[in-house]
């Protein structure tokens, strides 16, 4: 496995535990700032905003840039943002912190995905981006309940400064193992050639396929905890290892998908979005009982992730020949079907319709996705004669691992 993929990974485990760490110190946040917990609560929705507005406007930004370069300076921020966090002495700075961490969410994504791919011969790039993701599912699994933990026992800050202290060391991984020539050249008329790809219709129904795709499993996963406390009966104690159950599924579909992807691009995707409406249908029934909760949760994760790297690598292979600001969108793409899914979930509870409600959020929007793929997914096989990835250029396929 090629070094510059690890340092890769690394950077989204710290990116990820970046983001998700702080659900778990909301209390102590709100303490120390004196603020109310729905107060600190926005300190996770500024830093989602943040990372849609990045995804785009940063690559966009940096489209002429040396992609290495661009992720090493993305890194810093991110070093930065986490540092600023770490020793802020009012709740406004401390959301300014988050801001600037959040900036370099969307656009390392974006360009890692491009890079990790390229690391890789033809027939591994699934497998590569699929790596990179790793880190942010292993983030969920190990990083967030130890975060939390260190948080507890030593204080919200000695979280962030651990987080700041892997920023330096996917750093030097980057600096190290990415090799400057990684991605196809760039220069001036950069971000003319990125925005070109947007004129695919490929590339948008990709960009809709992650959106409702992805928003289909938070859709449901938003609420999971009054669900199972309040449906399943589960205690309160219980949901953090609930959440290692979800994780350890979406580090389980992370690596599926990532080969399933590989296989066939469409296909895969079909299948992975079927399923994921399936599992959502079950999960209607069995948020009832607390095992049944449990082995469908695992389901929950693996499908729904083993669908992102497909689902960013169908980007990529419709912008192949400017897929920075495209990979970057879609990035941008799963934080908007993110708060689509929370935001609708929350209005159907709302409305009266329950605390499992959002569940029923969450098929519709698998059911939309599923949708998507075979338009689009037919439309394609209509255009070139068979579903998946555009032809490879001959000069991609002489690469090998290095």
């Amino acid at each position: 496995m090629p070094l510059g993929l690890l340092a890769l990974a690394l950077g989204g485990f710290g990116i990820g535990l970046t983001e998700f760490v702080i659900l778990g110190l909301l209390p102590e946040v709100a303490a120390d700032f004196a603020v109310s917990i729905p107060v600190a609560g926005y300190l996770v929705s500024g830093y989602a905003l943040s990372v849609a507005a990045g995804g785009v406007l940063v690559t966009a930004m940096t489209a002429s840039l040396k992609p290495k370069n661009v992720l090493c300076a993305l890194m810093v921020l991110f070093i930065l943002g986490n540092l600023i966090s770490a020793v802020a002495d009012t709740y406004a700075v401390m959301m300014a912190g988050r801001i600037v961490a959040a900036l370099c969410h969307g656009a390392f994504f974006g360009i890692g995905a491009v890079l990790a791919a390229d690391l890789v011969t033809p027939d591994r790039k699934a497998r590569a981006i699929s790596i990179m993701f790793a880190g942010l599912t292993i983030a969920n699994v190990l990083g967030v309940p130890m975060g939390t933990f260190l948080g507890q026992q030593f204080g919200w800050r000695s979280t962030f400064c651990a987080i700041t202290v892997i920023g330096i060391i996917a750093l030097a991984g980057l600096v190290l193992f990415v090799p400057q020539h990684a991605a196809a050249d760039r220069g001036p008329g950069q971000l003319r050639r990125e925005l070109a790809a947007f004129t695919s219709g490929q590339v948008w129904l990709s960009i809709l396929i992650t959106v409702f795709g992805f928003g289909a499993m938070f859709g449901a996963f938003t609420y999971i905890a009054p669900m199972l406390t309040d449906i399943a009966g589960l205690p309160a104690e219980s949901i953090p290892w609930m959440l290692v159950i979800f994780g350890a599924g979406l580090f389980t579909g992370n690596i599926i998908g990532g080969k399933a992807a590989d296989a066939n691009l469409d296909r895969s995707l079909l299948v992975l979005l079927t399923a994921l409406t399936g599992v959502l249908l079950v999960f209607t029934a069995t948020i009832n009982n607390p095992w049944g909760a449990g082995i469908t949760l695992f389901l929950l994760g693996a499908v729904g992730f083993a669908a992102v790297p497909g689902m960013q690598m169908r980007v990529l292979s419709y912008a192949k020949e400017a897929p920075t600001l495209a990979s970057g969108v879609n990035i941008s793409a799963f934080n908007l079907g993110n708060a689509i899914g929370a935001y609708l979930g929350g209005m159907t509870i709302a409305a009266g319709l329950g605390l499992a409600s959002p569940i029923w959020v969450g098929t519709a929007l698998a059911v939309t996705a599923l949708v998507l793929i075979v338009i689009a997914s037919t439309l394609s096989k209509n255009t070139t004669g068979e579903p998946g990835l555009p032809a490879t250029p001959a000069s991609q396929k002489e690469k090998v691992l290095p």
